[in-house]
């Protein structure tokens, strides 16, 4: 079965207190993108990547591989106005039928284990997310203030999320909506029902110079 992935990277490293989009940012000596496109090539030599960046910051992607001497083949999409529009964008290159997943650029710990189980289900399950369960108290905010909940009502979503291919494109072929903060829940407002893949803790968005240290220490 054909497999893809898709993987966005459309900061603009706000977040991060940074001029330099934080995909850009070095982490072990190169570029946080350069180690996510590495772990998808090291699950799978023959697995399409697309890249998809703003066109503003492809340029510099290119002078940055040619710095590092990065040879992981992949493909360049173009970076849409949201998320939504941008993983659009990546689909656009998908041809064939199969798997096709969406990761976040700035995961660059996800494990190839949870890569592999992610795929592996997505062949029967047609929708695949991996989660981990949440460790922190949580409260629910109301009218009167908050209230605890129940932690183990709930999960954190981490990607790649895997789905077949025709599926997703279907998904995305609707109308965007601001709650589609996801591909979940693209797929879901489709009626689709979605499995839930353990993921790996490690598994952080690097989003803020404190998970830029988390990084620097996982590595």
């Amino acid at each position: 079965m054909k497999k893809f992935v898709i993987i966005v990277a459309g900061g603009k490293g706000l977040r991060m207190g940074s001029e330099l989009p934080k995909q850009f940012l070095p982490i072990g000596g190169k570029p946080v993108l350069m180690h996510t496109l590495e772990v998808f090539r090291k699950y799978d030599a023959s697995l399409q990547i697309i890249l998809v960046l703003p066109k503003e910051q492809q340029d510099f992607w290119k002078q940055l591989c040619e710095e590092h001497g990065f040879d992981v083949e992949h493909q360049i999409a173009d970076g849409g106005g949201t998320r939504f529009h941008s993983v659009k964008n990546g689909l656009a290159l998908v041809r064939e039928p199969g798997l096709v997943g969406v990761h976040d650029g700035v995961r660059p710990f996800v494990s190839v284990e949870v890569i592999q189980r992610c795929y592996d289900l997505a062949e029967e399950q047609k929708a695949v997310i991996p989660v981990v369960d949440v460790v922190e108290t949580l409260r629910h905010l109301t009218d009167d203030g908050s209230e605890t909940v129940s932690r183990n009502d709930y999960k954190l979503v981490q990607t790649p999320q895997v789905f077949e291919t025709e599926l997703l494109k279907r998904a995305y072929a609707q109308e965007f909506t601001p709650f589609f903060t996801d591909d979940a829940s693209v797929v879901e407002a489709m009626g689709i029902p979605v499995y839930l893949a353990e993921g790996n803790r490690e598994n952080i968005k690097i989003t803020t110079p404190f998970d830029l240290k988390v990084g620097s220490a996982l590595l």
